[in-house]
């Protein structure tokens, strides 16, 4: 073993218990174990940087950690408020399958097909703006959109005269 590996282990046996214990009274127990090792990853990537004493430092990277983790379950959170007030309350539930049927169709694409159908429906570039960024013409950037959809809509077991209505 040399001599990181070394010095990263005598951390790790010396301070887990109190890293977590400390992240435990800030969080669930699965969460806690997860900051608490991504804190050990980042001693480890950084450990030219731990201070001594390392519990001190060791505390505030898994204090950053549960501040991120904490930010993202607040704008999560805040997503599902904002998609409730959108929708009636009945609905959300069957729009957020909704959602996710599309996304994973959309995932199922080739990479091509879904540049082409992004470019045109989720950023609304016209055909020649989409081109450029495709590299390739206005002409074969339609085509290539033209087909993209129709293999989103079979995906998505549309009809295409209405996924074409929709789009």
């Amino acid at each position: 073993m040399d001599d990181s590996e070394a010095r990263l282990t005598a951390l790790y046996e010396e301070h887990y218990r109190s890293v977590l214990s400390y992240v435990l009274l800030r969080a669930e127990q699965q969460t806690a174990e997860d900051i608490t090792s991504e804190t050990f990853l980042i001693a480890w990537r950084r450990l030219e940087r731990v201070s001594e004493p390392p519990l001190p430092w060791l505390l505030g990277v898994a204090r950053n950690l549960l501040r991120t983790q904490r930010r993202s379950r607040l704008r999560g959170k805040s997503l599902v408020e904002r998609l409730a007030e959108l929708a009636p309350a009945d609905d959300v539930a069957e729009q957020v399958a909704e959602r996710q049927v599309a996304l994973d169709a959309l995932a199922n694409l080739s990479e091509r097909d879904a540049e082409a159908v992004l470019l045109a429906s989720w950023y609304g570039l016209s055909p020649a703006e989409a081109a450029k960024i495709a590299g390739c013409s206005a002409r074969t950037f339609n085509v290539r959109l033209h087909r993209a959809r129709r293999r989103l809509a079979d995906a998505l077991g549309l009809s295409r005269l209405t996924f074409q209505e929709q789009s």
